[in-house]
């Protein structure tokens, strides 16, 4: 059910979940973990539980990811809202788990291990554009103090260059070592590449990159190219 990031250990709960050991039928079997894909809406409650419970938490705080670049902060009072329009979230709450939903697109997770602090972006080809991780870092420094230096990041399971092709249109805002032209009009983006490239201009000390290409690995994770309608997987952080 959970597959742990390296730093995932003393202080920090780092995971991303699989579609392994849930409730939900095809074509959601079985973990599915997003309530807006068709998938019965108990099954996906009774999922999150079983998530909540392996982290040893109460609950899930989940956002209304829409691809921009909102980033919320999360305290002990708001940890059950289901913030609006909001790819980014952070805290510095022990037992408030993050958790950002993906089937292809690049789950974020930052551990800040001086301030004990995290972080969940949703990193998508349009919120990478937008700029989610650069503000997801920004409100843990105006928050916590924490700097980008001392941060650690996990980047999970997403759609690897060879499988993510689009129009030239989409592939044109990034850097061409980014992209490579496929068939005519079209492109492959390399979405990973991206994120990893946007954290390193961030400055940021340490990224365990977990290199899996969701859209080859659906026996294990959850992918919208390859299979629609489809369920998702999560990568979730909560300090301990």
């Amino acid at each position: 059910m959970l597959v742990p990031f390296p730093f995932d250990g003393d202080g920090v709960r780092a995971v991303v979940t699989t579609r392994h050991g849930g409730v939900s039928a095809a074509p959601y079997d079985s973990l599915n973990l997003g309530v807006h894909v068709g998938d019965d809406p108990d099954a996906v409650a009774e999922n999150r539980r079983r998530v909540a419970d392996a982290l040893g938490v109460e609950r899930l705080t989940i956002a209304d990811q829409q691809h921009g670049s909102g980033v919320a902060v999360v305290t002990a009072e708001n940890a059950a809202t289901v913030f609006p329009a909001t790819d980014g979230l952070v805290t510095n709450v022990p037992g408030v788990a993050l958790a950002t939903l993906v089937a292809d697109c690049g789950p974020v997770l930052l551990w800040d291990p001086v301030h004990h602090a995290i972080g969940a972006a949703h990193c998508g080809r349009r919120g990478v554009l937008a700029g989610v991780l650069a503000a997801t870092v920004a409100a843990l420094g105006e928050q916590y103090g924490s700097l980008p230096e001392d941060l650690v990041a996990g980047v999970g399971p997403c759609i690897g260059v060879a499988s993510y092709e689009v129009g030239e249109a989409e592939a044109e805002p990034f850097d061409t070592s980014l992209t490579r032209r496929s068939r005519p009009g079209h492109a492959y983006v390399d979405l990973p590449g991206a994120v990893r490239r946007q954290l390193g201009d961030l400055g940021i000390g340490t990224v365990h990159a977990m290199d899996v290409d969701t859209r080859i690995s659906t026996d294990t994770f959850f992918s919208d190219r390859a299979a629609r309608p489809c369920g998702r997987f999560a990568a979730v952080a909560v300090l301990t």
